[in-house]
Order: structure tokens, then C-alpha cells, then sequence
């Protein structure tokens, strides 16, 4: 019985086909810069609206709870629709949507009202998932299947560049309007207009790039046959590979652990034990553990050409273990950069991971990246876990929440990403 696999069509054969994979890379590219740069903005956001609004650790990580949160409610839709309407108009969805969320900060600010804020971020990260959900498997699927993971990583690079940057403006033009973390400033008299300009500029960006991409001849993808057996045909489901439901683990456990680090770096980098840092300098810091992410993309990209992706997966999570326990373990610089390192170490989890849970998929590839973008929600649930235990033990002990995280990656790549045949109920009468 027929099968449905996606596959490019309608493209030239030898350097024109080529130059077509060329030019949608490129323009997915920049999509991957921009939702790394919005992402990255919540480090900022975190601990301004957290002086605001004088919150707790765990009322500050609702931010992250409603931003990765839309990826739990929305991927699996956002597969659904993009299924119906192709990768390129889904991303342009998604721009419309996100654009919406942007501007949404505007009355949000003016209002000075908690709640707007969150509204917005959820308006905002929806828009976000439904490009994720998009351009993952189209950047998986666009050129050999072998080099997947390498091509996966070196858009992922731009994406780091995004988050590299986004402390950096987000703490000259938002953190520089708060008093030193520590002190007894009162919150009515810190500036919540600070983030209307930035947001407003990023929902008119996010509108321009739409426009440009809507212009942009992308190859099409389009579900072509193959033959597979009757049981995949008719009971077969996505869920069903266990090489994907432990990939959506892994990518719970990955984005949980990086957006628990770097939301609560400024904070960690206040720490007097630490560097006793200022709210401005502390978010320049943020930049670098971003920026070490963007270095390791980089040089993933050459590295997963040479190396099996599955162990320097592995690899590189053991590494970021050690680097997390270290920092617990020290004080000053030492714990600093070490914690700063491990952005380093996360570079290639999500390229990699992706393409590993996606493998041999076929007719399910989409429905797999709508499975693997709902694990996002890790970036709500682990960071909001590790704001409780923040508040009851302190920072450092929330830090062995990430070390889990890792340990359980180093187990995905070293098992957990190997294939078996799909779990059916046909498969065990």
C-alpha cells in the first residue's frame, strides 16, 4: 500500500536545484535569527518585569511558562495547518501572528499591567511555533538526508546569533532603566515604557521579513509515494516510533534546562558570592552564554561531518553536567564562566536531536515536528520548577534541575535515538 513521504519537486536537476536549496536556506535563515533573538529577549524580560512588578522567582517564570507554553498549545495545530497549506505559507503565518504579539507590548506597557505582558508573550511565541513547526523539516528535508543534522546546526548558528545580540541591546535599552537588583528601589519608579519601542520595532521587522520571504521563490515540498507495509499504512502513528517520543523527551529536557540557565543568569551573576553584578552588566554576561552557543553551531556544523551526531550529542551533554556542577561549586569567576561555558555545550542539542527523532518518519515527518515543537513546553515547566526551588533553597541547588536534563540527553544520544520498528497494536497481536 502507498505511503506519503515529503519530498522537494518541480526543482531543476544539478546547479539550478543547487542554487534553489541555496536560496531557501538563506531565507529561512533569517528566520531562525529573528525568532533567537525574540526568545533570548525573555532573559531580559524576566528580571525587569520581576523589579516591576516585585516578583518572586516563580511569579517571574510565568513569562517563560506563557511564551513556551503557546509551543505545548499550538505545534501540534501548527503541524495540522501546515500540512494543509505548505511550509511556506505556514511560515508566513507565523509571521502575521508573531507580529501581532510584538505589538501587543505596546498597551501591555501602557497599561502597566502583569497580565497584558503574558497575553502578549502568548500572542507572540504562537506566532513563533507555527515557524518552528515549518521550518525545521524543511531545512531537515531540504538536501541529503546524511547531512541533516550539520544543515540543522549551521541555521541554528544565525539563530544563536539572534540570542548573542538580544542581551546586548535588551540590557542597554531596557535593564540599563533598573536600580542595582539588591536595593530598596521603589518599583513605581522604574520606566515600563523601556520595552514599547523595542517590541514595536521587532512586529514591524518580523512584517518586512514576511513580506520578503512571501517574494522568495522556495522549492516546494510535497507529499510523494512509496511503498510501505499495510500495518504502517493503517495503524502507524507518529507516536508510535520510539526513537521520536524519546526525541521529544530530550527536547523537553534540552530547552528546559538552557532557558532555566539563561533566565536566571542576571540573577545568579547578582549573587554577592558570584560577581555582584549590576543589572546591566550582568545582561551583557547573558550575551556571552548565548554567543558561545552561536561558536559551537559554527563549529558543529564542520564537526557533524566528521563525527557520529548522536555521540558528540552525548558528549557534549556530559560536558555541560560537569560545567553546571562546577559552578554550583565555586564562587566568583570560576563560577561564572563555567556556567557561561555551557552554552557552549548546548550548542548542537537541538540540531541534533531534531533530525535524530525525525529519521526515517516518513509520512509522519510533519506530525513528528508538531510532537517535537510541543516539547518546548520544557522552556515553561523546568524553568518554573527551578524558580520554586530557587525560592526555597536558593540558585545553586535549583542548578542540579539542568544537570538531570543533561544526563538524560547524554542517555538519548547514547540509546535513546536508535530506531526500532514502530509500537502498534497490530504489531503485537
Amino acid at each position: 500500500m502507498a505511503s506519503i513521504s515529503p519530498t522537494l519537486t518541480n526543482a531543476p536537476a544539478g546547479t539550478d536545484t543547487q542554487q534553489r536549496y541555496t536560496t531557501a536556506l538563506s531565507a529561512v535563515t533569517t528566520l531562525f535569527f529573528l525568532w533567537g533573538f525574540i526568545t533570548c529577549l525573555n532573559d531580559i524580560l524576566i528580571p525587569y518585569l520581576k523589579a516591576i512588578f516585585q516578583l518572586s522567582f516563580a511569579q517571574a517564570n510565568l513569562i517563560n511558562l506563557c511564551f513556551f507554553g503557546a509551543y505545548f498549545m499550538v505545534s501540534i495545530p501548527a503541524g495540522r495547518l501546515v500540512a494543509q497549506v505548505g511550509y511556506k505559507r505556514g511560515m508566513l503565518i507565523g509571521f502575521a501572528v508573531a507580529a501581532l504579539g510584538a505589538y501587543l507590548f505596546y498597551p501591555a506597557a501602557a497599561q502597566r499591567v502583569y497580565g497584558l505582558f503574558l497575553g502578549a508573550l502568548f500572542v507572540l511565541a504562537s506566532g513563533i511555533t507555527i515557524l518552528q513547526v515549518a521550518a525545521n523539516p524543511y531545512v531537515s528535508i531540504l538536501g541529503p538526508a546524511k547531512s541533516a543534522a550539520a544543515r540543522l546546526t549551521l541555521t541554528q548558528a544565525f539563530n544563536s546569533l539572534g540570542t548573542f545580540l538580544a542581551p546586548l541591546l535588551g540590557s542597554a535599552l531596557i535593564l540599563s532603566r533598573l536600580p542595582k537588583l539588591n536595593t530598596a528601589d521603589s518599583a513605581a519608579t522604574i520606566d515600563v515604557t523601556a520595552v514599547q519601542i523595542p517590541y514595536l520595532v521587532i512586529g514591524t521587522v518580523l512584517l518586512l521579513i514576511s513580506l520578503m520571504l512571501s517574494r522568495v521563490s522556495l522549492p516546494q515540498i510535497e507529499q510523494a509515494t512509496e511503498e510501505v507495509n499495510a500495518v504502517d499504512a493503517g495503524s502507524t502513528r507518529a507516536w508510535h516510533y520510539r526513537h521520536l517520543v524519546l526525541g521529544v523527551v530530550g527536547i523537553f529536557a534540552y530547552v528546559g534546562a538552557e532557558v532555566a540557565i539563561g533566565s536566571h543568569l542576571v540573577n545568579y551573576l547578582a549573587l554577592p558570592d558570584v560577581m555582584a553584578l549590576d543589572p546591566e552588566a550582568a545582561g551583557k554576561r547573558v550575551s556571552l552564554y548565548w554567543g558561545a552557543a552561536m561558536v559551537g553551531r559554527f563549529m558543529g556544523a564542520y564537526l557533524l561531518n566528521k563525527f557520529s551526531p548522536a555521540k558528540l550529542l552525548a558528549f557534549n551533554a556530559v560536558c555541560a553536567a560537569a560545567l553546571v556542577l562546577i559552578s554550583i561549586n565555586t564562587s566568583g569567576e570560576i563560577a561564572m564562566w563555567s556556567l557561561l561555558a555551557v552554552g557552549l555545550m548546548n550548542s548542537i542539542m537541538w540540531p541534533v536531536i531534531f533530525p535524530l527523532a525525525l529519521a526515517g518518519l516518513g509520512r509522519h515527518t510533519e506530525a513528528g515536528s508538531g510532537l517535537l515543537c510541543t516539547a518546548v513546553v520544557g522552556g515553561a515547566l523546568v524553568p518554573m520548577l527551578f524558580g520554586v526551588v530557587a525560592d526555597n533553597s536558593g540558585l545553586r541547588i535549583a542548578l542540579l534541575l539542568p544537570v538531570l536534563c543533561y544526563l538524560y540527553i547524554m542517555w538519548y544520544g547514547l540509546r535513546g535515538s536508535r530506531h526500532t520498528a514502530p509500537v502498534t497494536a497490530t504489531a503485537h497481536a
